[in-house]
C-alpha cells in the first residue's frame, strides 16, 4: 500500500495543525472531521469554493483522503472562466464554507457546507501515488483556462524535495496569507506542513503586523510572493518591531514571480535575513530553490531540487551548456504533472521528449544557480541583435530612488526589431526618459536602455502579485 500522504494525520495528535484566526484544529481534529467529511463525498470530482479559511483546508484534505480530486475555484472567478471550468472539469458538487454566497454559476450544482466538527471516522485505504488529487486551472493568457491535473505522487516528491532544501521539519510554524486556490497557497503553504506534522497559521489577509505578530508568537517561516516582501522591505527599515520579528525567523520564502534585487538589499540590511527564492509552475510544483544551507544569490531561483532534471534550450532546439547563456527552461522529474485535462493536444505539445516546455527563459552561473529572465512569450525582447531579459532592466530601474514599481516590455521597432518599453510607477516626480536610460545603460549596458517610458499609478497585477504584461500592452 502505497505511503500516506499526511502521515501526521493516522497518529491523531493532539499538536496543532491549522490556524486561520481564532478558529484552529488538532491533527486529531483534523483527522476526525476530515475523514467523517472525505467518507460522504462522491466518487467524482469535486469542486472547492477555495475561500483563505480552515473550511478550504479541511476541504481538500478530505478530498485527498477520499481519494477524489479537488478543483480549487478562485472566489473572485468571473463569469465566463467558471462557465468553463465546470464545463471542463464536471464536478458533482461543491464545497463551500457554510454562509457565504456562491454565484449564480454554481447554482445548478449540489452544494455541501464544510463542516470543522465530526465524529472520528477510519481513514480510508491511501490512494495510488499516480491517482489524480488536484485539477489546478491555470490563467489561461493564451486562451481559456487548462486543467492541470496533478498526481499525488507530484504532491508528495515535491514537499519532500522542498523537505530537503529547506530543512523542513515538524518543529516548524509556517505563517503566510496566500490564496488557497493557486499551488503557492495551497500545496506549498497548507499541504506542505501537513505533510510534515508542523503547523501553519493563516492570516487571512496580508499585514506587517500580522506577520510580525505570528512571528513573534513562535512561527519559523514565512512564505509569501513579491507585493508582500515589497511592503515589507517599505517598512522594515523604520518599524524596528518587524525587523526584530524577522530577523528571529529560520526561513523567509519569496516565490510565484521574481522578488526585485532591491528589495532583497532592503530587507537584508535592516534584518540580517537574505529571503530565500524559489521557482516552480502549476504544471510542474517545485523546479529549483536556493537551499537553506546554500549560498544565497539575490537574483537567483537557486539549483534543481532533488528528483529535477533542467537543461537550458536555445532557438535551434539545441541543450546550452554556456554559462550565462539565455535558454528555454525544460525539466523532468516525479513532481511533473500528468495531462492537461481533455486536452491531448496541448498535452503532447507541452513536452520535448519527455521534457516539459516551460516557456520561462533563464541562465545558469558557474555554481548551477538558475537566474530567469522572463517568459519566452513576453519577457525575452530582441532589440538589435541581442536577446534581453527584462527582469534586469526591471532590476535596475528599481533602483532608481524615483521609481516605486517597474515592468519592461518590447515592441516593433523598424530599426532594431524590438525597442524596450519601460513601463513606470514613479515615486514623487517622475523622472525623465533620459534620466532612466542613462541609469540603465551604466548599470547594465547601454542596448538595454530603454527607448521609452510609459508611466502608471499602478501596474497591473494577479492575485499572486504577478505583473500582468499583457494587459500593459492593452
Amino acid at each position: 500500500m502505497p505511503d500516506p500522504l499526511f502521515p501526521a494525520l493516522t497518529s491523531a495528535s493532539g499538536n496543532e495543525a491549522l490556524r486561520f484566526g481564532d478558529q484552529a484544529l488538532t491533527y486529531a481534529e483534523l483527522a476526525a472531521v476530515a475523514g467523517n467529511l472525505a467518507a460522504e463525498l462522491p466518487r467524482g470530482r469535486v469542486a472547492v469554493w477555495a475561500t483563505p479559511t480552515l473550511h478550504t483546508s479541511v476541504a481538500v484534505v478530505a478530498a485527498l483522503l477520499a481519494g477524489v480530486p479537488a478543483v480549487p475555484l478562485n472566489p473572485k472567478i468571473g463569469e465566463r472562466e467558471l462557465a468553463h471550468i465546470l464545463a471542463d472539469s464536471e464536478p458533482q458538487l461543491v464545497l463551500a464554507e457554510p454562509g457565504v454566497e456562491l454565484p449564480e454559476g454554481l447554482a445548478g450544482l449540489p452544494r455541501r457546507d464544510i463542516p470543522l466538527t465530526g465524529p472520528a471516522t477510519p481513514l480510508a485505504e491511501e490512494p495510488d501515488a499516480e491517482a489524480p488529487a488536484l485539477i489546478v486551472y491555470t490563467s489561461g493568457t493564451t486562451g481559456p483556462p487548462k486543467g492541470v491535473v496533478l498526481p499525488r505522487r507530484s504532491i508528495a516528491t515535491t514537499l519532500d524535495a522542498l523537505e530537503d532544501a529547506w530543512a523542513w521539519t515538524a518543529d516548524d510554524v509556517l505563517v503566510h496569507a496566500l490564496p488557497l486556490f493557486h499551488v503557492h497557497g495551497l500545496i506549498l503553504g497548507i499541504l506542505g506542513p501537513l505533510r510534515r506534522g508542523g503547523s501553519v497559521r493563516h492570516l487571512g489577509r496580508f499585514s506587517t503586523d500580522g506577520v510580525a505578530r505570528e512571528l513573534r508568537a513562535g512561527a519559523t517561516m514565512m512564505f509569501g510572493v513579491p507585493t508582500m516582501y515589497h511592503r515589507i522591505a517599505g517598512e522594515v527599515g523604520t518599524d524596528s518591531a518587524l525587523a526584530d520579528a524577522l530577523r528571529g525567523a529560520r526561513l523567509l520564502v519569496s516565490g510565484s514571480a521574481a522578488l526585485p534585487v532591491h528589495d532583497h538589499q532592503r530587507i537584508t540590511d535592516a534584518t540580517g535575513q537574505q529571503v530565500v527564492e524559489r521557482y516552480g509552475m502549476t504544471e510542474t510544483l517545485m523546479n529549483t530553490s536556493v537551499r537553506a544551507d546554500g549560498e544565497r544569490k539575490p537574483g537567483t531561483v537557486g539549483v534543481p531540487l532533488g528528483g529535477v532534471d533542467l537543461r537550458l534550450i536555445g532557438d535551434a532546439g539545441e541543450v546550452l551548456d554556456d554559462v550565462e547563456t539565455v535558454g528555454e527552461i525544460q525539466v523532468r522529474g516525479p513532481n511533473l504533472f500528468t495531462e492537461y485535462l481533455n486536452r491531448p493536444d496541448a498535452t503532447a505539445a507541452a513536452f520535448d521528449d519527455g521534457w516539459f516546455r516551460t516557456g520561462d527563459m533563464a541562465t545558469r552561473d558557474t555554481d548551477g544557480y538558475v537566474k530567469i529572465v522572463g517568459r519566452k512569450a513576453t519577457d525575452l525582447i530582441k532589440s538589435g541583435g541581442y536577446k534581453i531579459g527584462a527582469g534586469e532592466i526591471e532590476n535596475a530601474l528599481l533602483e532608481h530612488p524615483g521609481v516605486a514599481e517597474a515592468a519592461v516590455t518590447g515592441e516593433p521597432d523598424d530599426d532594431l526589431g524590438e525597442r524596450i518599453v519601460a513601463w513606470v510607477v514613479p515615486d514623487g516626480e517622475p523622472p525623465s526618459l533620459g534620466e532612466l536610460a542613462d541609469h540603465v545603460a551604466r548599470l547594465l549596458s547601454p542596448h538595454k536602455r530603454p527607448r521609452v517610458v510609459r508611466y502608471l499609478d499602478a501596474l497591473p497585477r494577479n492575485d499572486m502579485g504577478k505583473v500582468l504584461k499583457r494587459a500593459l500592452g492593452e
